[in-house]
């Protein structure tokens, strides 16, 4: 595969028209993405991905063979993507070569909370780290402006850290 790297200028002038956009039709910035997942059987929900399909079930944890995707997995994939994609956005950006590097999510859960065995416990992460290993010409205080960039611009951390509303119900 034949991957054309990006520089700082090609980045700007990508971005440049979208900025000018939003700026004078601020309407035009907002925009819905949706996902959709079909319920399977044995207690799984297939989810479009826009490549593949991800399919979902329970976390041995729970039950789970392990077979399937645990949401819980999904949900710090998806961390980790965002984050990485950002990352070499910001970095592009302020001039941050990356050479190589690897973004690593991880959660720790209570499952007593999940499968009701104690109100007080929670359901949901206790709690998330974040991590990059990153192979870059950046001295330490580049590395800390690149990690304060990325985790203000990354919309999956941004979006769990805000503690966003979400409105449920079934049609």
């Amino acid at each position: 595969m034949n991957h054309k790297i990006m520089n700082t200028e090609e980045l700007k002038k990508l971005q440049a028209p979208l900025k000018e956009k939003y700026r004078t039709n601020p309407e035009t910035a907002i925009i819905t993405l949706k996902a959709k997942g079909n319920l399977g059987q044995n207690i799984s929900c297939s989810v479009e991905t826009g490549r593949a399909m991800a399919k979902a079930g329970l976390h041995p944890a729970t039950g789970g063979d392990g077979s399937l995707a645990c949401s819980g997995d999904l949900l710090l994939q998806a961390l980790a993507a965002c984050a990485g994609v950002t990352l070499c956005s910001v970095a592009t950006a302020i001039g941050v070569n990356v050479k190589n590097g690897s973004v690593e999510a991880e959660g720790d859960l209570d499952f007593k909370g999940t499968l009701s065995i104690s109100k007080e416990v929670p359901v949901g992460f206790k709690n998330i780290r974040l991590s990059f290993n990153l192979d870059c010409d950046a001295d330490e205080e580049a590395k800390k402006t690149l990690l304060k960039l990325t985790e203000r611009y990354c919309v999956v951390l941004q979006t769990i850290i805000s503690a966003t509303p979400v409105d449920s119900k079934i049609l």
